[in-house]
């Protein structure tokens, strides 16, 4: 996704409601927002059923959405000069993703990416609810959440789209309805075939709590942090390598999984356990085991956190965020040498754990330090990018907060 987040002097809100107004030439009848997020551990384990525990990110999308008096949708964004607009009863016809059934089109798509993001949300809600009342809408679209960081800026857009539509559209979903709409937008409209970790941290997000989510039952329950609590920091370091979930990276991970389970014989890698590897081992070739022991044993940390949080506190889970990130980059194979950097000069700088975060193949990483210490493992991480002839890193701190709500 190709977008441009608002500049520092412009918050998102503001630049929501200036471009309704310039494309309406009046005011929303409502503005709504959802965050993106920061994934704590649990990388790719959602859509193999298994656990993650995400924590949604003071970095918002906002939504400045006001109903028409036809029955059409009209979409502009910053992230973009261009205005989209198609009617309802398009929106099935709108994708070639929906159109192919045999895998991804060729075709040349109907609308661009960014805008496939707000107008699937549009076309799964309708699915999802068919007794709404489907009244066009005007949707101005405004963001300060990195995008292609790995910090789930897709989820944000989906996030602040449907709770506006469920309001406006009186459709009376839960925040777990809207996340599975939000996902199904990104599957099937978008074509990136992500689980559902990202919808459900933006929806269900609260403030100094990560979200202990089962992908399998949807069940979710609110873990304390206690970051700020305990004397530290979660320092995101974007290393402004861009990453899109819809390329082939992703898509052959999701793939090897999915042969792994078939091998193992069971419905999902959430059903083999780190006593069956030895097993899987024997059954596989290396690359297929090892994207299987990744799966497994990062499911298992992340239990192992949710426990060592629940009786010990954030100061230790250090080691399972190192063994999270080389999990990633040994086994699963998506980190890249910039992710890698940022990782291992935070660590050297005094860092109590550091991964990266998200999809991979770019993004970001965290890392979990000294609340004093911002400054000194920030301009150590920027060295190191420096000494590697990298592009120089976003870094900022992050704590858990709000999820997806009307604002006003």
């Amino acid at each position: 996704m190709t977008v441009t987040e608002t500049g520092p002097e412009t918050t998102a809100q503001d630049a929501a409601r200036a471009l309704f107004a310039e494309l309406t030439d009046r005011t929303p009848d409502g503005i709504w927002s959802a965050p993106g997020r920061v994934n704590l551990i649990g990388e790719h384990t959602d859509y193999n059923e298994g656990f993650v525990l995400p924590f949604a990110i003071p970095h918002r999308t906002v939504a400045a959405v006001g109903l028409r008096d036809d029955a059409r949708i009209r979409v502009v964004s910053t992230f973009s000069d261009e205005t989209v607009e198609v009617g309802i009863d398009e929106l099935d016809g709108l994708f070639p993703t929906l159109r192919q059934a045999q895998g991804p089109s060729e075709e040349t798509p109907a609308v661009p990416e960014w805008a496939a993001y707000p107008l699937g949300v549009a076309w799964a809600l309708r699915l999802a609810a068919p007794e709404g009342a489907f009244r066009g809408v005007d949707i101005a679209i405004a963001s300060d959440v990195p995008v292609g960081a790995g910090l789930s800026s897709s989820a944000a857009i989906e996030g602040a789209t449907a709770t506006a539509l469920n309001d406006l559209w009186h459709t009376g979903l839960d925040r777990t309805a809207l996340a599975r709409v939000g996902r199904r937008a990104e599957n099937e409209a978008v074509g990136a075939p992500t689980g559902i970790m990202d919808q459900m941290a933006s929806m269900l997000g609260e403030t100094d709590a990560a979200i202990f989510l089962d992908c399998r039952s949807l069940e979710a329950q609110l873990v304390t942090v206690g970051v700020a609590e305990a004397g530290l920091a979660i320092l995101v370091m974007d290393t402004r390598v861009k990453h899109a979930h819809s390329t082939g990276g992703y898509g052959e991970r999701r793939a090897s999984c999915e042969l792994g389970a078939e091998i193992m014989g069971v419905p999902s890698l959430r059903d083999v356990s780190t006593s069956d590897l030895p097993r899987a081992e024997e059954l596989m070739d290396d690359v297929t085991f090892r994207r299987v022991r990744h799966i497994v044993t990062e499911n298992q940390r992340v239990l192992d956190t949710v426990r060592v949080l629940r009786e010990q506190g954030a100061r230790a889970i250090g080691d399972l965020l190192v063994a999270s990130h080389a999990s990633m980059r040994d086994d699963f194979e998506i980190s890249v040498a910039e992710l890698d950097t940022a990782v291992e000069a935070a660590l050297a700088a005094g860092a109590l754990g550091a991964r990266m975060t998200g999809g991979g193949f770019g993004g970001a990483a965290i890392a979990l330090i000294e609340q004093d210490a911002v400054a000194t493992v920030s301009d150590a991480v920027t060295a190191a990018f420096t000494d590697a002839g990298f592009t120089a890193p976003h870094l900022f701190t992050v704590v858990p907060s709000a999820g997806a709500h009307r604002d006003a």
